[in-house]
Formats: structure tokens, sequence, C-alpha cells
């Protein structure tokens, strides 16, 4: 297939290795500053995908990040974030990465050029028609993604597809085309950078829109979050203080008692 492969695209700037250190700094700043336009014009894609995965999320169903090497990576951080942030269970929001969670650390040689490794992870997690599967490649061509989201879309299983290269076979294979044209990177072909960013801005979308809307925040506030720590206690004792009018220590009291911000808060309704 052939398509421009912008990720891969000489840098824009040349001899790196000569910059002093604020040159370099300067030079990535100013290429990172292209990433949220990108993400920008895209927004009506997210939409109409978000919008499709939160009817299958009314219905029972899961979402799941697939991806491989960095863009694997993103996906665990962000479904691993859903659970402390929003108060789901773990498998609500599940992220999947060539070579499974070793490679979450250490690069397993060779996973991603697996086509059908994919398709049997989602098995293994018995994907069904009511989950929806985000595969996330910055090249958009990873084997592994691919050959997983063909396997979806013959199974009737809602799609999207992350990638920053127009016209690459996930776009094409995607049933949303999810596409932030960021251009080469300052270290050329080094997705990590703007691609990696671009990729984890769309995923903040995804998973916050969507827990927003199935209820997990009232008014603008994390009512669910799970409380794991102190900074999180102290933190809920004040979302209680500012809703209901009280003081800390009957927050506090509030808390305690009920063991989550929002039934704390429901108790005086």
């Amino acid at each position: 297939m052939n398509f421009n492969k912008i990720t891969e695209e000489d840098s824009l700037h040349q001899n790196l290795d000569l910059l002093d250190t604020i040159d370099l700094l300067h030079g990535i700043n100013n290429e990172d500053q292209k990433v949220a336009k990108a993400v920008q014009l895209i927004i009506p894609n997210i939409e109409k995908f978000i919008n499709s995965a939160y009817i299958n999320m009314q219905k029972g169903g899961r979402l799941f990040y697939i991806g491989a090497g960095t863009s694997g990576r993103l996906g665990i951080v962000d479904a691993s974030e859903c659970p402390p942030t929003f108060g789901v269970d773990h498998d609500l929001v599940v992220g999947l990465i060539a070579g499974g969670d070793s490679a979450i650390r250490k690069a397993v040689e060779f996973a991603e050029d697996d086509s059908d490794q994919g398709w049997l992870d989602l098995e293994k997690n018995n994907i069904d028609h009511n989950d929806t599967v985000v595969g996330i490649a910055a090249s958009g061509t990873t084997p592994y993604v691919v050959g997983a989201l063909k396997k979806c879309n013959s199974n009737q299983i809602l799609t999207a597809g992350i990638t920053c290269n127009p016209g690459s076979p996930l776009a094409i294979e995607a049933q949303h085309a999810i596409v932030p044209i960021v251009g080469p990177e300052f270290v050329t072909g080094s997705t990590r950078m703007k691609s990696g960013t671009a990729q984890k801005l769309v995923l903040n979308m995804i998973s916050t829109s969507l827990m927003i809307k199935l209820g997990r925040v009232k008014g603008n506030k994390m009512v669910d979050m799970q409380l794991s720590n102190n900074k999180l206690v102290n933190r809920g004792e004040k979302m209680i203080m500012e809703t209901l009018h009280i003081n800390q220590q009957e927050a506090k009291d509030l808390l305690n008692k009920y063991g989550s911000v929002r039934k704390a808060i429901q108790s005086k309704d």
C-alpha cells in the first residue's frame, strides 16, 4: 500500500547533535505546540466515535485499547487511570500491548509483527459485540493492531484507529479514523514525541468524555474517585465541604461513614 508516511519524514531541524541545550528545548517545544492544533482539527471525528462508544457502554460494553510499543503503553496508562479517577471496575477500560505485560517496561522483539495475536489477546478477554476497540499506532501499519481491527470488523465490533498517518492501513481499516497530523518528528521517526503526545491527548478526550457521559463526574468533580491516599482523602473532604457548605470535621465524618464523596453528598439530598 502506497501512502505518505509523514511520521517517517525527515525532521525540520538539522544538526541536532551540534545544538546547545536551550536550542534543543526551544526546537522540541516549537514542534509540540503543533500537536494541540492538530487534535483540534479532528474533534468532529473524535465526537462521532465517542457517541458511538457511549451507546455500547450504556449496554454494558467495555472499551479496549490495543497497541504496540509507545502506543500500547499510552493505552495502558489511560486505561489504568480510569478506576482510581472515576471509581469504575478495572475491566471496564482495558489496555492491551503487543508482547503482553512484560512489554510495558521492556520491548518484546517482533511482537508487533504478528497480525493474529491482537485478536487472540482480545479473545482472551472475551470480547463481544457490545465492546469497543481502539487501535493505536502512530505509523498506522502495525500488524498486531491492524490485524485485530480487521477481525473486530468482521465480528461486528465497533472500532476506531488513532494514527498520525492519513491513508495508512489503520486509518482505512478503522470504522472511525482519528488522524491527528502532527508532521515530522523533532528526531526523525521518533514517534514517542509529537505522535505520542497527540495520541495521549486523544485518549484523554475519549476516556474523560465517556466517563462524564456515564455519570462518573458530578458538576466538575471526581465524586467516584478511589480514596487510595491522604491527598485524595483531603480532596474528597474539600469537595464535600464545598458542596454541602459544612466544615472539615463534618466532611471527614461523612466521608468516613459513607466511603465515597458521591454517597456522602447524596446522604444530605
